[in-house]
C-alpha cells in the first residue's frame, strides 16, 4: 500500500515537472526588422544662366560738356547780369569777350551795381553813359586767361586786363585795389572762350 502511494506521488510529481517545462518555453527575442536603406539620388539642380548685367547709361556731366556760347553771350542770356551786359556793350568790350582768346570774368550781378550807383550818386543810365569809367572798371573784372575755381591761386596777386591786380582768399573773397571785398557767389560757368564767376560787389581799381 505504501509502495502504491509512493508510486502515485512519483507519477504526479513527474507529470507536474513536465507541465512546468512546457509552460516555461524560452521566449526568443523578437527579431529586429531588416532595415533596408534605399539610396537617395539627389537630382542635380539645373543651373540657370545668369542674365547679363545691364550697364546704366552714363549721366551727362554738365561741367564736362563742351561750351558753345562765348562769355559775352552767356552774360547776355543771364537775367542777373543785365547791367554788366549793357555796360560791356556801352564800353565796346563785349566784342573782346567774343574772341577766341581765353578769359576769366568775375561778373558783378545786377544787385552788385546798386551800392556803386548809390556811392557815385548816379542812375544806371548815367553810369552806362560814362564810357571812360566803364573802360577803366570793367577790364578790372577780367583776367586774360582761363582760371577755374579749383585753379585760383589763393593769396597771390592776380593781374587783370587793365594791368591792376586783385587777390583772392581761400574763402573765395576778392580784395580789390581800394581794399573793398567781394564774395564769389557762383563759379565755373563755362564758355567757349573761358569761364565766368559771379560776384556780389563791383571791383574798383582805384
Amino acid at each position: 500500500m505504501l509502495k502504491k502511494n509512493l508510486l502515485s506521488i512519483a507519477v504526479v510529481t513527474a507529470a507536474m515537472s513536465l507541465a512546468a517545462c512546457n509552460d516555461t518555453e524560452t521566449v526568443a527575442d523578437p527579431a529586429e526588422p531588416e532595415v533596408t536603406t534605399e539610396e537617395v539620388v539627389v537630382e542635380p539642380v539645373a543651373e540657370t544662366e545668369a542674365e547679363p548685367m545691364v550697364e546704366a547709361e552714363p549721366m551727362a556731366d554738365d561741367m564736362n560738356m563742351e561750351a558753345t556760347q562765348t562769355i559775352a553771350e552767356i552774360a547776355a542770356n543771364n537775367d542777373n547780369l543785365t547791367i554788366l551786359t549793357a555796360a560791356l556793350q556801352s564800353a565796346g568790350l563785349d566784342t573782346m569777350l567774343m574772341e577766341d582768346t581765353k578769359y576769366t570774368v568775375f561778373a558783378p550781378t545786377d544787385d552788385a551795381f546798386a551800392p556803386v550807383l548809390e556811392k557815385l550818386g548816379v542812375t544806371k543810365d548815367e553810369l552806362l553813359a560814362n564810357k571812360d569809367l566803364l573802360k577803366t572798371v570793367l577790364p578790372y573784372h577780367v583776367v586774360p586767361m582761363e582760371v577755374k575755381a579749383a585753379d585760383i591761386p589763393y593769396g597771390t596777386d592776380i593781374e587783370t586786363a587793365n594791368g591792376k591786380t586783385i587777390s583772392i582768399s581761400d574763402a573765395n573773397v576778392i580784395t580789390d585795389a581800394t581794399g573793398n571785398t567781394a564774395n564769389i557767389t557762383g563759379t565755373d560757368i563755362m564758355a567757349s572762350n573761358g569761364v565766368v564767376h559771379t560776384i556780389d560787389t563791383v571791383l574798383m581799381p582805384e
